[in-house]
């Protein structure tokens, strides 16, 4: 079992990938960039949610996870799909 101090710990150290992301998101330089910045974000978030269900004994968090994943996952298809010059 985590101890909540651990948790404290692990989403801190968690929080230095999102920066690092969040600069990829702001300077770019080209749109693909932005988008697997913002999907390493969504990835994070993803992660942090599942071991805050976890650490909890919350079932909840763990299912909002594989839904938020699950369109994380599509919305990323149709931006690649939109940046390919594809129709919808």
């Amino acid at each position: 079992m985590i101890e909540l101090s651990h948790l404290y710990i692990i989403l801190a150290l968690l929080f230095i990938p999102v920066v690092l992301s969040i600069v990829r998101v702001v300077k770019g330089p080209t749109a693909p960039d932005r988008i697997v910045g913002l999907d390493t974000i969504n990835t994070i978030v993803i992660i942090s949610m599942i071991l805050f269900g976890a650490v909890n004994e919350e079932v909840i968090y763990i299912d909002v996870a594989i839904v938020y994943a699950l369109l994380s996952f599509i919305s990323t298809l149709f931006v690649a799909k939109y940046l390919e010059g594809g129709e919808f």
